[in-house]
């Protein structure tokens, strides 16, 4: 089955995550091509119903209904519905990766089609744009006002149509964290990057998840919402404290989850499956910090980490998907050594890894990194 994902700001941050999940789930995703945040995606079986919830870095879910020429792309379609609304009233737009006179063609045949339907149907533009991580402008809509988007991908040698089949409810999503009882804007991590370092993970339905330094419990929250049980633990009693209150204001059941407030280089607990966190990426940073001083944080960093993985690797069995603080001086970003983490721990780093994640003028990015035994 092949597919086309919308993708957020950090392309080979989403692609990790859509081969991680899949993988986790006794698949495989293969990638076969990528236009600007757009990927061309095959997958073992159809995917299943919100999909497009658990992964923090995918916008969209599309799926392909004919590939062909303009001509025989168009003839095609005839046979497929492409509204399954009931009103009569239609609003859509059309994601266009090529701007050719043979995707026009494809778009123009949407606009007769709907006309002969007898519907009032309204093709929106794309206004917004979202910032790519390398900086790149590219068109982005995720609105509930949208009842139909379509997506025209070229191929090799040939158009791909599809169909959006499932959407990243962004509304929702801001909704539940900015109504939460407690909030901590500059220390928290997003629900996004959550999702992504739990499924870079591996962690599944079922199973146990670590977060050695869960703050208010952003990581633990979006962990329970995939059925995911969770154990959090930080040293600091009044994020203990927030994060108790915030999993009960999910009414997530209590057997689902423990916290701790402890050192997690020292503390004792029940067997797991799995790691992801966001450690304390160090000051945050107003000014560009000189070298000596970022090494210095970055010292201390790695210094943190080993001792949080040697405490934890003999109660943990799978992967330890964490974020590194990636500073900016004067001259470039430098992060942490990952050699002297995997060289005192006995882990490995996963391929790929690291990913940089951080915006224009950001003085504390971070590096994500994925461990396996």
């Amino acid at each position: 089955m092949k597919y086309i994902f919308i993708l957020g700001r950090n392309i080979d941050l989403s692609l990790a995550e859509i081969k991680a999940y899949f993988e986790k789930e006794g698949g495989a995703a293969r990638v076969h091509k990528v236009i600007k945040n757009s990927a061309l995606i095959e997958l073992d079986s159809e995917v299943k119903a919100n999909i497009v919830e658990k992964l923090g870095g995918t916008i969209l879910i599309a799926e392909i209904l004919e590939s062909g020429s303009a001509g025989d792309l168009i003839d095609n379609l005839k046979n497929h519905e492409l509204y399954f609304g009931t009103s009569n009233k239609l609003n859509y737009c059309v994601w266009d990766f090529e701007e050719s006179e043979e995707s026009a063609s494809v778009a123009e045949y949407l606009k007769a089609r709907f006309k002969e339907e007898k519907l009032k149907a309204t093709q929106k533009r794309l206004p917004a744009t979202i910032t790519l991580q390398d900086e790149t402008e590219v068109p982005n809509i995720s609105s509930s006002l949208i009842e139909e988007q379509y997506v025209i991908f070229p191929g090799n040698e040939v158009i791909h149509f599809a169909r959006m089949i499932q959407r990243c409810n962004y509304e929702e999503i801001e909704k539940r964290d900015m109504n939460k009882p407690v909030r901590r804007e500059e220390l928290s991590i997003s629900p996004r990057l959550a999702k992504i370092l739990i499924n870079l993970s591996g962690a599944k339905g079922g199973e146990t998840l670590i977060d050695p330094f869960c703050g208010i419990g952003v990581i633990l929250s979006e962990a329970l919402l995939q059925n995911i049980n969770v154990i959090g633990i930080d040293r600091d009693a009044g994020a203990i404290k927030g994060a108790r209150e915030n999993l009960k204001w999910f009414k997530f059941s209590p057997n689902s989850y423990t916290l701790k407030n402890d050192d997690s280089t020292k503390v004792n607990i029940a067997k797991a499956n799995a790691i992801a966190t966001e450690p304390d990426l160090g000051q945050i940073l107003k000014k560009i910090p000189t070298e000596d001083k970022a090494r210095d944080t970055l010292r201390n960093f790695e210094k943190l980490m080993i001792g949080v993985i040697n405490n934890l690797k003999g109660s943990t069995s799978g992967k330890i998907a964490f974020t590194a603080p990636h500073i900016r001086t004067i001259k470039k970003r430098i992060g942490c050594d990952i050699e002297r983490i995997l060289g005192r721990t006995e882990y490995k780093l996963e391929e790929g890894f690291p990913i940089v994640e951080f915006k224009r003028n950001q003085v504390v990015g971070r590096q994500i990194f994925v461990l396996y035994r």
